[in-house]
């Protein structure tokens, strides 16, 4: 059974940090990309940044470009999201997502597997 288990989301102050973590079961994910999505309050889902399987590109979206920085680690079959420079606007949950296709996440929500979730709040 492929799971997909986010944790590392909590409270934190504007201007703070937080390190996401996304481990994927059941299979390897090498071949995937993997990337992240979120969800604000009253808000509609929206990309975040994605990784490539085979190349290691990345793509983020416009508004934390700078801040967020999205890496992997194949051998233990998990992908990160590192965040700096918090902002209120930041605050959602954010779900780990995998799909067989790079291309076009920005654009696309439908991916082959996703977690449930971690909640990210950042108070000013």
């Amino acid at each position: 059974q492929v799971q997909l288990v986010e944790s590392g989301g909590g409270l934190v102050q504007a201007g703070g940090s937080l390190r996401l973590s996304c481990a994927a079961s059941g299979q390897t994910f090498k071949g995937y990309a993997m990337g992240w999505f979120r969800q604000a309050p009253g808000k509609e889902r929206e990309f975040v940044a994605v990784i490539s399987g085979h190349t290691g590109s990345t793509y983020y979206i416009d508004s934390v470009k700078g801040r967020f920085t999205i890496s992997r680690d194949n051998a233990k079959n998990t992908v990160y999201l590192q965040m700096n420079s918090l902002k209120p606007e930041d605050t959602a949950v954010y779900y780990c997502a995998a799909d067989f296709l790079f291309a076009n996440w920005a654009s696309r929500n439908n991916m082959d597997y996703w977690g449930k979730g971690t909640l990210v709040t950042v108070s000013s």
